[in-house]
């Protein structure tokens, strides 16, 4: 790649410590900081955006995190990319609505009809979710906020739904409920407002976007939604590829090709493969003294990027699921060493695939006992267990 400057893996290394906020004395000054420095924090198990930010934000405090969701609202959660459920700042929104949750929204608004069609629930199922979605809506008004079992209570329209599995030892009903919601979600209609449970837990009430936050959505279009996220992503993650920023997005190659056309993204050779950065952060960074750090499942740097042999090494059968979904991890200088766990008594114990040497274990061994001290005794329950944590007993 004549005339391309070349980013190192030790240099990509460093952007990910200064940029993503997990090396000490480059750390959030906040939840909210925290989240904007990857974007957003992967939402789908409750714990982990405390655990995620708790990692970046020197002296967190589970309190500040409840604040900025519940009272505060400068954080909120959102149905994006990949049919992900992150925590955004306020002024991401617009940009994931019309980049990523639009898209999600159609996807599963089709699913939803061509299902109920299929399995003969219902006969006219686009009418159906149209008046479900009305209904919905309107019980929502003038403020209020209902759990889906709360919504379904009140609304015979969503009682009900789809049978799965016939036959099988493992077959139900899948509820109709939260499907409906699942949809005025990505489409930016609804948000989950307050949690009737405790931070490990996810037991959303539901609330219009308008009432919980004051305001609908600003609407974007499509493309500039892409353009926005995809300079968000490169700031954050970058250099990255074609490859991993349409994976992240869960878009189209030719959408970011496009975004990266239109924000002047300049080319970069990663090691024979083609990256990109923005126009205004080519200049090569310093080093980073070695850093550890123990993060949660589905963290967002843990899942940043599709291709991850540059941080990932020969890990990715103990590290990743066959879905594709990353357990808790320990990072040694910028790569996964492991992972951690907690024994039965709620004592974070590490799980290292890897002999790193006395420094570079003690340092990991002084944050395992941070994150003890900091759980105080409560075990986190992942919902990907990692095969090393199947695996390796603690």
């Amino acid at each position: 790649m004549t005339g391309v400057r070349s980013v190192p893996v030790g240099e990509r290394r460093a952007r990910l410590a200064r940029r993503q906020r997990v090396a000490p004395g480059h750390r959030a000054a906040d939840a909210v900081d925290a989240a904007r420095s990857v974007v957003g924090l992967h939402a789908t198990t409750p714990s982990s955006v405390y655990l995620a930010a708790w990692a970046r934000v020197d002296g967190f405090d589970r309190e500040a995190m409840d604040a900025a969701l519940y009272r505060d609202r400068t954080l909120v959660k959102h149905l994006a990319m990949r049919r992900t459920l992150f925590v955004f700042p306020l002024d991401v929104l617009p940009a994931a609505q019309a980049g990523a949750s639009a898209r999600v929204a159609a996807a599963e608004s089709g699913r939803l009809v061509r299902e109920l069609e299929r399995s003969g629930v219902k006969d006219d199922a686009a009418a159906w979710l149209e008046q479900a979605r009305a209904a919905v809506l309107e019980a929502l008004r003038d403020g209020r906020e209902l759990s889906s079992t709360q919504l379904r209570d009140e609304l015979p329209l969503l009682e009900g739904g789809i049978p799965y599995g016939a036959g099988r030892s493992w077959a139900g009903t899948a509820p109709l409920a939260p499907r409906v919601l699942t949809i005025l979600a990505a489409e930016g209609r609804v948000v989950r407002a307050g949690n009737d449970g405790a931070w490990t837990a996810s037991r959303p009430l539901w609330a219009t976007t308008e009432s919980w936050l004051g305001r609908p959505i600003t609407p974007l279009s499509t493309q500039e939604g892409v353009a926005a996220l995809a300079r968000d992503w490169l700031h954050a993650y970058g250099p990255g590829t074609v490859e991993d920023l349409t994976w992240w997005l869960g878009g189209t190659k030719a959408s970011v090709r496009r975004a990266l056309h239109e924000i002047g993204a300049v080319e970069v050779d990663l090691d024979g493969r083609t990256g990109h950065l923005l126009p205004d952060d080519v200049e090569p960074l310093t080093p980073v003294e070695p850093w550890g750090a123990l993060l949660p499942e589905l963290d967002p740097t843990t899942m940043g990027w599709m291709e991850r042999d540059w941080y990932l090494g020969s890990h990715r059968a103990q590290i990743f699921d066959s879905a594709g979904n990353g357990g808790a991890t320990a990072w040694w200088d910028g790569r996964i060493v492991g992972g951690w766990a907690q024994d039965p008594d709620g004592l974070v114990v590490l799980q290292l695939l890897e002999d790193l040497g006395a420094d570079a274990r003690a340092t990991l061994e002084a944050e395992a006992a941070r994150l003890t001290d900091w759980l105080g005794g409560t075990r986190v329950v992942g919902r990907f267990p990692s095969p090393l944590s199947k695996a390796v007993a603690p």
